[in-house]
């Protein structure tokens, strides 16, 4: 990533309502010492499928996911902060934009490191697709 780049993503606002928020811890680590990525996406998929649940109003379940990219690396005791944003709700489909923020050292500066669109589907008891009642 560029300076300009480093800038522009420490400088813009995240997306979105915060939806959760957890600590890196050095088990969620790769062989490289950076946050293993497969953690960031499971803490996004969390997040993305609270904000579902929300609208669905009851059980949902990730089908998909259209996009991520990851944009800088998270270290071991940064906060992770995941933002979601309702992107579309279908007949028994939600679309959630998400973004993955760490705050570097626990302290105020922060950096957009994460971001995808996660597609959930609403469910009903049995375990069958269901219209979205929200």
């Amino acid at each position: 990533m560029t300076t300009e780049a480093a800038t522009e993503t420490a400088a813009a606002e995240p997306a979105g309502t915060l939806t959760i928020r957890t600590l890196a811890m050095p088990a969620d680590t790769n062989p490289s010492g950076d946050i293993f990525g497969g953690w960031v996406m499971s803490q996004m998929d969390i997040a993305g499928a609270i904000a579902a649940v929300e609208v669905a109003r009851g059980r949902v379940v990730t089908v998909a996911v259209e996009a991520m990219s990851f944009i800088a690396p998270v270290k071991v005791g940064d906060i992770l902060c995941v933002y979601t944003t309702i992107e579309r709700v279908g007949t028994t489909s939600i679309s959630v934009g998400i973004e993955a923020w760490a705050r570097r050292n626990r302290f105020a500066d922060r950096v957009k490191v994460t971001d995808g669109r996660f597609i959930y589907v609403a469910l009903d008891d049995a375990g069958n697709k269901r219209r979205v009642t929200g």
